[in-house]
């Protein structure tokens, strides 16, 4: 088995470096994570994105049909910008047509709804139907590939490369468990709209009832999410959300042996993650942090504001240990707009910095007038 690590472990180390006895809730409370039969895998909270516990997250893997989140992604924002409508019938090629593996039999030369083509995709897990939207969104699937790739790098997933709409297998198509988990949160995030469809148990088209292949879905009822994947090559890979007393968490589990194993695994790390951790929310959005002086302004001080809720995950009982510091970026010269960073709140636990949350104008703040400009050009000098 791979080694792993957790949240539990620097903390533990910290209070051994100081050459106190540790606490018998630190050792007892908070155990290391569980072993569990999968090559590589993840425990992520989502809302602070903090990792709780890993096992080779960043190594590159092949990602097999967990590949369709982006693909997905992609398709949501094509939906979103009106430049795809759910009722629009697309035309299916020769090419998607002949799809290898996992099918959702849509057939040459008819016409699809891309409502049944995106259910296909994500339920079914269809090589068809995924090709079918690529090549409808991107004109011919190596294009759509192009616009993944372009996404990946946009939401920092820095070890993933794409080959192809659906997932089969390349040496240069690859991912890591924390990419996957960073796509994973960006899609709950970002299409709360679409993202339902992820939960859906089974569908019926043409005649043919398609069933999502996540059994997590009827294990567990906190979980509304996300995706299996299975090649030979890459094993049985699940990514699994569930949202429990207001706290998601992501896991994905890859390279495990058997069905069985990827769902009792991510089982394992939801429980481990629910069991052990709690989530505190330190400021709400748009809540004052501190107040910035502003040079050159029609305002002289601006409110530093968080653009969202901040939100940590920390082992139970630790929420009292939290510290927070904020900083700015200095001077702060007008004129100001209300979506650029002007400064960071800093969270820590135990002398460890486990978030970074930027800071923003609380209003835009527009340049003032020019006696304010000339005494603040003044005022810099010194």
């Amino acid at each position: 088995m791979m080694p792993h690590r957790s949240l539990s472990t620097p903390l533990l180390a910290l209070t051994l470096l100081l050459g106190l006895a540790p606490a018998a809730d630190a050792v007892t409370l908070m155990p290391t994570a569980p072993s569990i039969a999968a090559r590589n895998w993840i425990l992520m909270d989502f809302a602070s994105g903090q990792t709780l516990a890993d096992s080779q997250a960043d190594q590159k893997i092949e990602p097999a049909s967990l590949t369709k989140l982006m693909s997905a992604y992609v398709v949501f924002n094509a939906l979103r910008d009106g430049r795809l409508q759910l009722d629009e019938q697309v035309l299916i090629s020769e090419h998607a047509w002949r799809a290898e593996g996992s099918r959702t039999f849509v057939q040459v030369g008819t016409r699809v709804p891309v409502d049944v083509l995106v259910k296909g995709m994500i339920v079914q897990s269809g090589n068809d139907a995924t090709i079918a939207l690529a090549e409808r969104i991107g004109g011919s699937e190596p294009a759509f590939v192009q616009m993944m790739n372009a996404w990946a790098q946009k939401l920092g997933m820095r070890g993933t490369h794409f080959e192809d709409s659906s997932g089969l297998p390349s040496p240069t198509h690859y991912s890591t468990a924390r990419d996957l988990a960073t796509l994973a949160r960006a899609i709950i995030r970002d299409f709360p709209e679409y993202y339902s469809i992820y939960s859906i148990r089974e569908y019926t088209w043409n005649n043919i009832r398609q069933e999502n292949r996540n059994g997590l879905l009827e294990r567990d009822s906190s979980v509304d999410g996300l995706k299996t994947g299975h090649t030979d090559s890459a094993g049985y890979c699940l990514i699994t959300s569930a949202k429990r007393q207001g706290m998601r968490l992501v896991t994905v589990v890859l390279g495990s042996a058997s069905v069985k194993d990827r769902e009792s695994g991510s089982a394992a790390l939801l429980a481990y993650g629910y069991n052990f951790f709690e989530s505190v929310t330190l400021r709400k959005r748009g809540e004052t942090v501190l107040k910035a002086q502003v040079y050159k302004g029609g305002e002289q001080y601006v409110a530093a504001v968080p653009a969202s809720d901040v939100q940590v995950t920390v082992p139970h009982g630790q929420g009292q240990s939290i510290t927070t510091r904020a900083t700015l970026r200095r001077p702060l010269v007008a004129p100001l707009a209300a979506n650029s960073a002007i400064g960071e709140l800093q969270v820590e636990l135990a002398g460890k910095t486990i978030a970074r949350v930027p800071l923003y104008p609380a209003v835009a703040v527009a340049t003032g007038g020019w006696w304010r400009r000339i005494v603040d050009t003044i005022s810099l000098w010194f």
